[in-house]
C-alpha cells in the first residue's frame, strides 16, 4: 500500500475549525469509514442537498483522508474563497460546459493517488430529481486502479435551522453493484451509483422553514429554483 498523502495545512485548518460545528452542534454520526482507503486513487461519490455536504464529508473523513473536490468555478470569483479553495486542493470546473481542462487536472491528480470527491448531480438537488452526470465514469475509466466509494449524507439541510439541532449522518460504503464494469458506460456508472446513494437519502430542501417552503412551492409549480 502506498503511504498516506499528508493533508495540506489549509485543509487541516478548515476541517479542524468546522469539526466542532459538525460533531457537537450537528451531532455527526459516521459509519463505514473502513471502506475508505487511506491511500491510492479514490473517488468519493455523494448526494448533494446542502452546501454543508462537503463540510460534513470532509470532517467525517478527516482522520483518514484529504478529499479534493471538483467544485463550481464561480467560487473562485471571490479572491479570499478562491485562495482557501486552492489551499485545500480543490479543482474548479465549469459545470455543464464540458470543461476538459478541469477533467484532465482531476485525472492527473487521481493517477497520482489522491482522493477526489464528486457530486454526480452536479449541484444541490433542492428537492428535485436530477440526472447523474457522466464525469464519475470518465474519471474511473481513465484511472483503472481507482476505488469508488459512495457517501450517503443526510441531515445537512437542517444545520442552519437553529435553535433546532440537526442530526447529520455520513455513511461510506462500496457500490453494491461493484466498481466500473467492462460493459458499462460512464453515464451508466454515474446513474447506478446515484441510484444506490439516493435509495436511503431522499432529496431534501435546505434552509430555514420559510426558505424551504419557498423552494417546495417553486418545485410544485414547475418554476426553476435558483442555485
Amino acid at each position: 500500500m502506498s503511504p498516506r498523502t499528508p493533508m495540506t495545512p489549509v485543509y487541516r485548518a478548515v476541517v479542524t475549525l468546522t469539526a466542532p460545528l459538525m460533531c457537537r452542534w450537528s451531532r455527526l454520526h459516521v459509519s463505514g469509514l473502513d471502506h475508505l482507503p487511506e491511500s491510492g486513487p479514490t473517488l468519493i461519490v455523494a448526494n448533494h442537498d446542502s452546501y454543508w455536504d462537503p463540510v460534513a464529508i470532509g470532517v467525517a473523513a478527516r482522520h483518514t483522508r484529504q478529499i479534493r473536490a471538483l467544485s463550481k468555478s464561480s467560487l473562485w470569483n471571490n479572491r479570499i474563497v478562491g485562495s482557501v479553495m486552492d489551499g485545500m486542493g480543490h479543482i474548479p470546473i465549469d459545470r455543464g460546459k464540458g470543461d476538459t481542462a478541469a477533467m484532465d487536472n482531476a485525472i492527473a491528480q487521481l493517477a497520482a493517488g489522491v482522493c477526489i470527491g464528486v457530486f454526480p448531480e452536479g449541484t444541490r438537488s433542492l428537492g428535485r430529481s436530477l440526472r447523474a452526470r457522466s464525469g464519475i465514469g470518465r474519471l474511473a475509466s481513465a484511472v483503472p486502479d481507482t476505488v469508488v466509494v459512495c457517501a450517503r449524507v443526510t441531515g445537512t439541510v437542517d444545520v442552519v435551522r437553529a435553535p433546532t439541532r440537526p442530526r447529520v449522518s455520513v455513511e461510506f460504503f462500496p457500490p453494491a453493484g461493484g466498481q466500473l464494469r467492462a460493459e458499462e458506460t460512464a453515464a451508466q456508472l454515474s446513474e447506478r451509483l446515484l441510484t444506490e446513494i439516493r435509495a436511503c437519502a431522499p432529496r431534501a430542501v435546505p434552509g430555514r422553514r420559510r426558505t424551504a417552503t419557498k423552494y417546495r412551492r417553486r418545485l410544485a409549480t414547475g418554476e426553476r429554483s435558483p442555485e
